[in-house]
């Protein structure tokens, strides 16, 4: 694969669709690399793998993280998220750490050096079982990743910066990591993502660039909204600074969750025109 350059835009990406139509796509947009997310349900077999490594040579693109989501999860309000996402419930996590193995190795077997997921609202009393149960979890998850060479990045967000650095220090593995995406910050008001990266910045492996809007004051348990770069309270020439003053040099990884495709298609050309500028 060809080397990227420091802080060169890329793109937050799913599977479910061929992966050469899927990538062409992506490189009409003028980006040469991203993240891959593997929805619950697509398969990661053998020939998922030779589709996907053929395309990706095919294509000259690099994926710099392979990412987990599992059936099930619901991201509607703040009570249906600590319900559903991640390892917190208890029902579907070895189920969902199964899953996350089995992605550590079809990464493996692209090459790809991160993995990452939204491990779910980490339990905030330290001493309960179900804070040792999604710890320990996750330590198993970081063994497995070290013998294909990987990191495994957790998703920021739904903890403040604070509460995610002693978690990290809890699980105390060498490859635990972080993808910092600054609008979560926002969309679940666990803090300003600039100050979030002074204290995550060293273990910030691979970042998303996606904006959002704080959550409507008087609506208990509510989430703000994700919008289009440049249009939400994330400041994109501030992160990219902030980037820059950290020393990150990674992929900025665009990630748009509109419905509509040609919507998302649209905001994405867009965003790696802002992004351009910027870097």
């Amino acid at each position: 694969m060809a080397a990227l350059k420091p802080l060169e835009p890329g793109v937050m990406f799913w599977a479910g669709r061929d992966p050469l139509e899927t990538v062409r796509e992506l490189k009409s947009l003028g980006v040469r690399c991203g993240q891959l997310l593997i929805p619950g349900g697509v398969s990661m077999d053998v020939a998922a793998i030779a589709d996907w490594r053929s395309a990706l040579e095919a294509e000259d693109f690099t994926v710099v993280t392979c990412f987990a989501a599992y059936d099930g999860e619901d991201y509607a309000d703040r009570p249906t998220v600590e319900r559903t996402i991640g390892f917190v419930p208890p029902g579907t996590r070895a189920e969902r750490e199964a899953r996350t193995i089995e992605l550590s190795d079809f990464a493996g077997a692209l090459g790809v050096p991160s993995i990452a997921c939204h491990i779910g609202c980490v339990p905030e009393d330290t001493a309960s079982p179900e804070y040792a149960a999604v710890r320990d979890t996750v330590r198993r998850i970081c063994d497995h990743a070290a013998g294909n060479g990987q990191s495994f990045a957790l998703e920021t967000g739904q903890e403040s910066a604070g509460a995610l650095l002693a978690f990290l220090r809890d699980v105390d593995r060498p490859n635990v990591k972080v993808n910092f995406d600054p609008a979560n910050m926002i969309m679940y008001g666990s803090g300003d993502p600039m100050e979030a990266l002074d204290v995550l910045g060293p273990h910030v492996v691979s970042v998303h660039v996606k904006d959002g809007v704080w959550p409507e004051a008087g609506v208990p348990g509510g989430l703000g909204s994700e919008r289009a770069l440049g249009g939400g309270e994330v400041g994109m020439e501030r992160y990219v600074a902030k980037l820059k003053e950290i020393g990150f040099t990674g992929p900025l990884n665009i990630e748009r969750e509109a419905r509509d495709h040609a919507e998302r298609i649209a905001d994405i050309q867009m965003g790696v025109a802002l992004l351009r500028g910027l870097a």
